[in-house]
């Protein structure tokens, strides 16, 4: 079985830091490698793979500004699939528009549905439904005008991930600086409990966070790090207190709330979109609905024991369970047995 994995091209895959899309694709090819599949990851050239990797970008273009995204995302795609009769199966993870080329090639297309952007691209998906196969990344996240082949959840890897048994008394904010994401909710849950929180991630609303975060940060109480590579999220995450993921959206899956469990670390979250599928209420976390159930929460996280945070994250979200759902997934595509 000969197996392309098409990721995007907006970072590197996988990413130095942001890139979730880019995260999950290597994760996958990965695990496919790990697995015995043949697999040739189509992504940036400075992209790190144990498989087979075909670019015509050296660089990400969110990494050099010079370069114009919609140029090069159509010669990173047409540069698969124009060498689609290569491959028993295209794996695609660039979102709605390599859909409109499985009408030119005779190559299976599965793709991957990291959510939706807009509701506009809906159209394009429905146009493609019939004659190709999609992959939800939590039964939340599926249109109902949509058919599915498959529920795959993202898998990460557990290598990266340390198990801390004890914590510091810091809270965590980890992800997008963005106001569906919920820091600045963070940031008045921390205020009412009386805990420091560490915020982390890349600042995607500049005004959103000129506005309503930098005025907090001061350094003592409410700190803003950066956005981290691997190593300072394994310790950041490893040694919070808990993760609070306060969100306004139905957010398709979450990395940092399965990565923050892997490390043993519980997360409060507003309970939203496939948040009740990540989290075991009251035994890795808690599923809350406003601010002052999240402050009452994290008076209750010393019930949670760290160990089943870990356990359940393992078992649920590893990158080796996630690439034997896509193996099983490809093997119905092409009619195989196992």
């Amino acid at each position: 079985m000969k197996i392309a994995i098409l990721s995007p091209i907006a970072w590197r895959t996988p990413p130095a830091k942001y890139g979730p899309w880019e995260q999950v694709a290597s994760n996958i090819a990965e695990g496919l490698v790990e697995k015995n599949i043949d697999v040739t990851l189509f992504a940036t050239g400075n992209s790190i793979t144990k498989g087979k990797l075909k670019y015509i970008s050296e660089n990400a273009y969110c990494e050099n500004p010079d370069m114009d995204p919609k140029v090069w995302e159509c010669l990173h795609i047409s540069n698969l699939m124009e060498q689609a009769d290569q491959f028993d199966l295209i794996h695609n993870h660039f979102d709605f528009l390599p859909l409109t080329y499985s009408g030119l090639i005779k190559t299976p297309m599965v793709t991957t549905i990291h959510g939706f952007s807009s509701p506009k691209i809906l159209e394009v998906y429905k146009k493609y439904n019939a004659s190709n196969f999609y992959v939800s990344i939590s039964n939340s996240d599926r249109s109902p005008a949509l058919g599915y082949t498959a529920t795959v959840y993202n898998g990460i890897d557990t290598n990266q991930f340390t198990f801390q048994p004890e914590s510091k008394d810091y809270l965590l904010f980890f992800g997008r600086i963005h106001p569906e994401k919920g820091v600045s909710e963070s940031i008045e849950i921390a205020k009412h409990s009386g805990r420091k929180l560490i915020i982390s991630g890349l600042i995607q609303h500049q005004e959103y966070f000129d506005i309503k975060v930098k005025p907090f940060i001061n350094d003592d109480d409410i700190v803003y790090v950066g956005n981290s590579g691997p190593e300072e999220r394994d310790k950041l995450l490893g040694e919070a207190y808990a993760l609070l993921h306060p969100i306004s959206f139905k957010e398709p899956f979450g990395l940092s709330v399965a990565e923050s469990m892997l490390c043993g670390t519980p997360v409060i979250a507003f309970n939203l979109g496939s948040m009740p599928e990540l989290i075991h209420h009251g035994k890795t976390g808690f599923l809350v609905n406003t601010i002052d159930e999240a402050v009452e929460a994290i008076g209750n996280i010393r019930s949670i024991e760290r160990r089943n945070c870990r356990e359940w994250a393992f078992s649920k979200f590893s990158k080796e369970k996630m690439a034997d759902g896509y193996i099983e997934v490809y093997c119905n595509v092409l009619n195989l047995g196992r």
